[in-house]
């Protein structure tokens, strides 16, 4: 250790800590080394190189139950000091900007990398030794501090990316296990929304702690810090993700609106993410407005695009290829909302619709339709807000229609007849819609095939758009 310095102040900028730093012997070991990781005069040379070393040294030293002895001040301060030399560590060994990080410069964070992951290892190696100790009992009081910045570390530095090296990637993977293992988690997912009903997990604390490097003017400052928000993200299922989408959605937003394509794929990876495992999608929507409020159109020129627009078309450029049932019913169970939301501006994407509306039309669902009977929804209400460019469509979608009702029809058994009379009548209703957004002419195809038809279903629905049609009152519009 470097005895020969002065004891000064540690630096407190960024801390939110509620009393003093501890003031043991220990406690002061860690407050010199916590300020030469921070000050600004070690910037430059291998200051805070040795002062890692010098860290690891200490942990190296020090008894497993002296970093949970004393009480009151001692004891209390002792995690959140970890806490900061932790965040200290994290940021050392963090990616430089990517103008700033090429060639050497990443050769130098993964030799960094690897230094800090190994003093991660024997800070957590103590933690695991205390679970076992009747002296320690309160070790996990010790580790709420440090579990997020260590984990942040180990992800930035687990994906394979420009600034790893085979040595950082392995040592950093290492770093994670532990960690799993420390905070008694079976997996990352466990560890971000908890091992069962009762614990509260993590996901929030690595939220929070990432969210200084997640706005506008910061996000591009820590290359890495994208990649853990995406990363992060996907670990965490449905249902968990609902209480968290206003933390989750604008950062997701931001990176996909990035000029540069890799970003807009990551970003379009995260909010594809959302869509999926977000299942109550009408708190997306809502957030919009919100997130929103700037972009007013003022008359002249196109209207903005928003960000309802982009997920509607992340959306629809997923579901025109989707064969799997079960995804195919999630995207088409919130196609509705997103054309309420949009109304008149759907048709920005009256193209994309068309060819999802025909093909999800097409393709039986399963004994409750789901996903055939949204998507009639869907084009009930595209026709509704769209009616003027409706009437050039009229003869694509009177086929897709026509054969939805004929193979509802001749369906021997696959389907309830519950499910099949609403089909038939949510089709109908499209029918007659058709025909009032074309002016009738959808009536006047519809002759020949009455005269030629012998299907009691098809000609019943037919006979109704005709009725309807001829001026007899219809409250399905």
């Amino acid at each position: 250790m470097e005895h020969d310095r002065s004891r000064e102040s540690p630096s407190r900028e960024g801390t939110s800590l509620p009393g003093e730093w501890p003031s043991s012997a220990l406690g002061q070991s860690f407050s010199q080394i916590l300020h030469r990781l921070t000050s600004q005069e070690s910037r430059r040379g291998k200051g805070k190189s040795a002062a890692v070393q010098d860290l690891g040294a200490l942990i190296e030293a020090t008894e497993r139950d002296q970093f949970f002895e004393g009480s009151g001040t001692s004891l209390h301060g002792m995690p959140e000091m970890l806490g900061q030399v932790a965040k200290a560590l994290e940021k050392y060994a963090a990616p430089p900007k990517e103008q700033e990080g090429r060639g050497h410069g990443y050769s130098e964070v993964a030799e960094k990398a690897a230094a800090v992951g190994l003093v991660f290892l024997k800070l957590l190696g103590k933690f695991e030794a205390a679970k076992n100790s009747l002296v320690c009992p309160k070790w996990k009081t010790g580790l709420r501090d440090l579990a997020g910045p260590i984990y942040i570390f180990a992800v930035t530095h687990s994906l394979e990316q420009p600034w790893t090296s085979p040595t950082s990637h392995d040592v950093a993977g290492e770093v994670l296990a532990l960690l799993l293992q420390v905070t008694e988690c079976g997996s990352v997912t466990g560890f971000l929304h908890g091992e069962n009903e009762d614990e509260k997990g993590r996901f929030i604390l690595i939220m929070e702690l990432l969210k200084a490097d997640l706005n506008k003017e910061s996000w591009k400052n820590n290359p890495a810090t994208k990649h853990v928000f995406s990363w992060t993200l996907q670990q965490v299922p449905r249902p968990w993700l609902n209480q968290h989408l206003e933390r989750i959605l604008p950062p997701s937003l931001l990176i996909s609106d990035d000029y540069q394509t890799e970003n807009k794929i990551l970003g379009v990876h995260c909010l594809h993410h959302i869509v999926l495992n977000v299942a109550v999608l009408s708190c997306l929507l809502d957030l919009f407005p919100v997130l929103e409020k700037g972009l007013h159109w003022k008359g002249g020129g196109a209207r903005p695009t928003t960000h309802c627009d982009e997920v509607l078309q992340l959306i629809l450029t997923h579901m025109e290829p989707e064969h799997r049932l079960l995804l195919r019913r999630t995207y088409a169970r919130n196609l509705p909302a997103f054309v309420k939301r949009l109304g008149i501006l759907t048709v920005r994407h009256l193209k994309r619709l068309e060819r999802v509306i025909i093909g999800y039309l097409e393709v039986y669902d399963g004994p409750e339709e789901e996903a055939r009977l949204k998507t009639l929804e869907t084009l009930k209400l595209l026709m509704q807000y769209t009616w003027p460019r409706v009437s050039c469509r009229r003869v694509v979608l009177l086929k897709a229609l026509l054969k939805l009702i004929c193979d509802v029809a001749r369906d021997p058994n696959l389907t309830p007849e519950p499910v099949k009379s609403t089909l038939l009548e949510e089709a109908t209703d499209c029918l007659i819609l058709l025909d009032h957004c074309c002016q009738g002419q959808v009536k006047g195809l519809l002759v020949k095939i009455l005269q030629s038809c012998e299907d009691s279903k098809v000609v019943n629905c037919i006979r109704k758009v005709q009725q309807v049609s001829e001026g007899t009152p219809y409250d399905g519009t």
